[in-house]
């Protein structure tokens, strides 16, 4: 009797080693894939003379920022023991047998010097061919020849719970491997950087892995590693590659005129949320929100305008605001491209020939004048603004000035003091009367559009006016 109790738990025992030795002989094995593609992986350091370093390869921990940390070697790794001197490191890969690779604008922003170490110990002095701080992308070259090679792939058949694993010197450990999945694409972040539809994956990557490959199951290349999610500065599950798309065609602008162009429309978009979406009529969440037309810019040829919904971009759909620039950003200046827009409940196809993008930021606030001010079921009081703000801002006789913030759903929407009213609806604001106008002819428990500048930008935020009590 005991020997055939005694038997069921060791049976289970032995068919759970067998199903998990099954399990591990489905898990996919990295070491010929790693053994192919390690000697085209280098180790950067980048030195620059005097006490800082523009990319902060040097920065103390307090004075990194908490959310998007890229990791630029160590302070007090192998390479840079004192944490001071100039010093950063990072990672790269060889593209051609004679010497060009890449790795991020960040790796070697501002250095004097910058020195490339291989797998199999040789060192050469780098020439920085070029940098583009939007892609975060940057060509170098050293002198030699018949140099192993990494193999370029595509990000675009990338999908998310596929194997990819990454390639680099985190902490100055060099040709270190590690592994993950890709866990979304598309990813958008700051506008410095709008033109990269990040893919984010779950490889453990940490400082010094920055510009190294990521590779996809088949040794190819399918992104630069740039970014980490971290409020410590150290691997929380949440990485971010540059598509290696992108990352090419900037090399190859750079290599061929010495710089990078951008394609631009000249409008500025911002994400739709529910209300908007329900004030707006659209018939589903999503697409770009135009916040803005620039005067003589092709999108103002084109005939979009304020208001509109952009739903796609030659053919492509855009379920997220951020998807569109980097789409645009990558056509070439003088091509002719259709918008897919929505109007007013009608969806329209609008021809526009992109034009090169030129980068022009202003930032101002406005301030009240001494004109009349005003109370309103919008939950705002607003004023005049001054001749002088005017100027600056670059308005005409658009606008009236917030001063004051009273209501919970126009606190909720994000109002400030100092922001412009542009537009209620869809009726441009000149004044304080305009203004009051409009306010009246909300609806009450609809939500009403408003247009608003602050600083430099504008944006649409959702204000639903409060239902009459009874």
């Amino acid at each position: 009797m005991f020997r055939i109790k005694s038997s069921v738990p060791a049976a289970l025992f032995a068919l759970a080693l067998m199903l998990s030795g099954a399990a591990r002989a489905d898990l996919p094995d990295f070491t010929q894939l790693a053994e192919k593609s390690t000697p085209a992986v280098v180790n950067i350091t980048s030195r620059q003379s005097g006490e800082g370093n523009k990319s902060g390869g040097d920065s103390d921990e307090q004075e990194i920022p908490d959310i998007f940390k890229r990791f630029f070697g160590d302070p007090r790794s192998p390479q840079n023991p004192h944490g001071r001197g100039g010093i950063s490191g990072g990672s790269g890969f060889i593209i051609s047998a004679d010497g060009y690779l890449l790795t991020n604008h960040h790796v070697v922003d501002g250095a004097d010097d910058v020195t490339v170490r291989l797998k199999d110990r040789r060192e050469f002095k780098a020439k920085v061919v070029g940098s583009d701080a939007q892609s975060d992308v940057a060509l170098l070259k050293i002198d030699g020849k018949d140099l192993p090679t990494v193999t370029i792939g595509s990000s675009d058949r990338l999908k998310p719970g596929q194997w990819v694993i990454a390639i680099g010197s985190p902490f100055g450990f060099e040709h270190s491997v590690t592994a993950g999945i890709v866990s979304a694409k598309g990813r958008s972040f700051s506008d410095d950087q709008r033109y990269v539809p990040y893919i984010q994956t779950d490889v453990p990557i940490n400082r010094g892995n920055s510009g190294g490959p990521l590779f996809n199951m088949a040794g190819e290349v399918v992104g630069i590693n740039s970014q980490i999610f971290s409020n410590t500065g150290g691997y929380m599950g949440l990485s971010f590659a540059i598509p290696i798309e992108i990352a090419t065609k900037v090399a190859d602008q750079i290599k061929t005129t010495g710089h990078v162009t951008r394609g631009s429309l000249g409008v500025l978009i911002q994400e739709v949320n529910r209300e908007m979406s329900d004030a707006l009529g659209l018939p589903r969440i999503g697409g770009a929100l135009v916040g803005k037309v620039n005067p003589g810019s092709p999108a103002e040829k084109a005939g979009l305008k304020v208001q509109d919904v952009i739903l796609a971009y030659n053919g492509t759909a855009i379920d997220h605001s951020g998807e569109l620039p980097p789409l645009v950003g990558t056509t070439a200046p003088g091509t002719r491209a259709t918008l897919t827009v929505f109007r007013d409940g009608k969806t329209l196809e609008l021809p526009v020939v992109v034009t090169e993008l030129k980068d022009d930021r202003r930032q101002a606030a406005a301030t009240p004048s001494t004109g009349t001010t005003s109370g309103n079921g919008l939950g705002v009081v607003v004023g005049a603004i001054s001749d002088e703000d005017r100027e600056q801002l670059e308005l005409g006789n658009e606008g009236v000035v917030v001063e004051k913030v009273t209501g919970v759903e126009a606190r909720r929407a994000g109002l400030q003091e100092g922001d412009v009213i542009l537009m209620v609806g869809r009726k441009q604001i000149a004044s304080v009367k305009d203004f009051e106008a409009a306010s009246r002819a909300a609806p009450a428990g609809k939500a009403v559009m408003l247009l608003v500048r602050r600083g430099d930008a504008s944006s649409f935020v959702a204000i639903t006016p409060p239902a009459a009590k009874e």
